[in-house]
């Protein structure tokens, strides 16, 4: 069966987990209500999650990754009646009565270790986003709401991604081969950002963006009915509610860090418009305005033109077993971590080039599985993420229960005549990807529901941004990247020069990304809205990026994110300020420390999300860092190192 479930050997084996897993909830709702309060509360309420999440997480990635329709539809269903059923328990009374029972009784509760305080605490928080401690009528709209924001959700994604259609003699006859014919129509599914033709890339804008009237009505009824339901649980507005319990804790902090960081990067974001201005008016006299369709082009062309980084002068150092080699080499290093390849049975896995790795302690032993789904094949989505397909626990049996991970990449096969070779970019990506897995097998928590990577968005992603700056140091990468055919070492001025080339335009760059953060707290910050969406946009863009708006554009009806990061967006901005100041204070002078790497597991792995991020990052850096360090931790990022300067000249 699919990893090892030995009901899982048939799309049908899903109905009987998801009985079973039904089933054994059942129980454990009436063991937890007939409890009296204390440990054994929060150790049935973790077994409740791992019994639910034990089959809603493999059936969250079965439904996206599996190639054979019938297992994927199988999966769906599962994901529904599970999210159904986890529904009710967010409102039922009698259960929340059970956790309530331990969390005022002030002797039970001085008992409890922090961890297992602080889950108590976010089961807790889970009960109350659903509207429990309110009065029969407002929690049956608290329901009905959270039901309405997962179809609005649904139907928001499915519309950012549908193409639209345009009459084909609108275009200039040189220009329609760039789009898909449908009869008379061209059909534009995307930006078209790195085609070298300005004309191709303004009319792909024009018509991708173009506002359509249903998912504009969608957007403003699902941030209207975030909001509702934010109130209606007493939170100010959404964004209250959704940063509660990150590390920047409230909406002020993430505007005054969006702020201050805007700020100090106006004058190098304005250098690097000029920059980019001129290299349009060398290619294109007569029209030379800096327009949005114009940025993602031509600072990758600014980039080409500096520092000729083609990717295929590299992919050949980058094989995909000299790159596991490397990721082996360092975590042996770092955390005396050594992946293994295993053997796998019959139906374990979905594509037969899935491969298995066990991931074992130089003296702990064996912490658990990642399942290697790197290749690409039809249908497969093109994303590259992780999934937690079993959380870590401590069983009732003492023994601890091993978490089971997927990493899917898509790479491309090796052929006759040379293995997978990756671009500098896919393998900047798998150590990024990589970076979670190792969080997955570190966080031993004894709960279930903060293991691994289940904690705060904005600290999710600081150990797979640091694993970035790991594979871009050339004593990392002087470690394994070797010729496939000769052996030869990748020359140190050609990785300086990679570094060196990420900085060219990345002002600008990180801008954009504080624009759209921006954006997404302004959605979901004080309602009834000051204006309409796209106003706010138009606004937005013009103070916060600097280039102008295009009228008759709608770029928030393609922002996807607003549904898994709302009031989130700028979590990936704060993981990669948290991540910078780790790397320079703990890993830049010798990124095999031993002594840093034990105590990065120790303060920052460890704990999943058992421990306030922010407690974490204090325990690494042995400080609490303010708004201003963050800022300025990405800010630096993007100066020029003038060893490889002198060295390139």
């Amino acid at each position: 069966g699919l990893f090892g479930v030995a009901e899982l050997s048939c799309p049908e084996g899903f109905q009987e987990a998801q009985d079973k897993a039904l089933q054994e909830s059942e129980q454990l709702v009436q063991r937890a209500c007939s409890t009296p309060p204390g440990l054994e509360t929060v150790k049935i309420f973790d077994q409740l999650s791992d019994s639910l999440c034990r089959v809603a997480d493999l059936a969250d990635f079965v439904k996206i990754a599996h190639p054979d329709f019938a297992f994927r539809e199988a999966a769906e269903e599962a994901c529904r009646n599970i999210g159904t059923m986890v529904e009710k328990l967010n409102t039922d009374v009698e259960l929340c009565q059970s956790l309530r029972r331990l969390l005022t009784d002030e002797t039970a509760v001085s008992s409890l270790d922090p961890e297992t305080r602080r889950v108590a605490e976010l089961f807790m928080f889970d009960f109350e986003i659903s509207g429990i401690h309110l009065d029969e009528e407002k929690r049956r709209k608290a329901v009905s709401l959270n039901v309405r924001i997962l179809d609005l959700c649904n139907g928001f994604l499915t519309g950012a991604h549908l193409p639209n259609n345009i009459d084909k003699h609108v275009l200039p006859e040189h220009i329609r081969y760039n789009f898909t014919a449908e009869g008379n129509y061209l059909q534009v599914a995307g930006l078209h950002a790195d085609c070298p033709d300005d004309l191709v890339r303004e009319a792909a804008y024009k018509i991708f963006l173009y506002p359509n009237a249903e998912q504009l009505n969608r957007l403003e009824e699902l941030l209207a009915s975030r909001n509702s339901l934010a109130q209606l649980v007493g939170y100010d507005t959404f964004a209250h509610r959704a940063l509660q319990g990150t590390m920047a804790k409230n909406p002020e902090t993430v505007n005054q860090f969006l702020e201050k960081l805007s700020e100090q990067l106006s004058k190098r974001t304005q250098k690097d418009f000029e920059m980019m201005t001129q290299m349009k008016m060398k290619l294109n006299p007569h029209n030379s305005k800096l327009m949005p369709w114009d940025h993602p082009y031509y600072s990758g062309a600014l980039r080409a033109e500096r520092y000729n980084i083609d990717p295929s002068l590299y992919c050949p150092f980058f094989s995909l077993g000299a790159c596991m080699e490397g990721l082996n080499s360092l975590f042996n290093q770092l955390l005396g971590i050594s992946l293994y390849g295993e053997q796998t049975q019959r139906g374990e896995v979905w594509s037969e080039d899935v491969r298995k790795l066990a991931v074992v302690h130089e003296t702990e032993g064996l912490l658990g599985y990642i399942y290697c789904d790197f290749f690409q094949r039809p249908n497969k989505p093109h994303q590259d993420c992780h999934f937690t397909v079993r959380g870590g626990r401590l069983r009732e049996d003492g023994e601890y229960q091993l978490p089971v991970v997927v990493l899917m990449l898509s790479l491309p096969r090796s052929t006759r005549d040379a293995p997978t070779l990756l671009s500098p970019g896919m393998m900047e990506n798998l150590f990024h990807e990589m970076g979670h897995a190792m969080h997955s097998m570190l966080g031993r928590t004894r709960y279930q529901h903060v293991t691994g990577t289940r904690c705060a968005t904005d600290f999710a992603e600081v150990p797979s941004i640091l694993m970035e700056y790991f594979a871009n140091d050339y004593r990392v990468v002087n470690q394994f990247a070797r010729h496939y055919k000769t052996g030869q070492p990748l020359p140190k001025t050609m990785v300086s020069r990679l570094c060196e080339s990420k900085k060219v335009c990345a002002a600008a760059d990180m801008q954009l990304q504080v624009f759209y953060a921006a954006l997404d707290q302004i959605y979901h910050g004080k309602h009834p809205l000051p204006k309409s969406t796209t106003e706010i946009l138009k606004e937005t863009q013009e103070k916060v990026y600097g280039l102008p708006y295009v009228p008759n554009t709608a770029w928030q009806l393609r922002f996807s994110h607003l549904v898994g990061y709302g009031a989130k967006y700028y979590s990936y901005l704060m993981s990669r300020a948290v991540a910078s100041m780790v790397w320079k204070q703990c890993f830049a002078q010798d990124p095999f420390d031993r002594a840093m790497g034990e105590r990065y597991r120790r303060e920052m792995l460890a704990h999943g999300g058992g421990k306030e991020p922010i407690l974490m990052v204090q325990g690494m850096l042995q400080k609490s860092p303010s708004v201003e360090d963050f800022v300025d931790a990405l800010v630096s990022d993007l100066d020029h190192d003038f060893e490889s300067f002198i060295m390139d000249s």
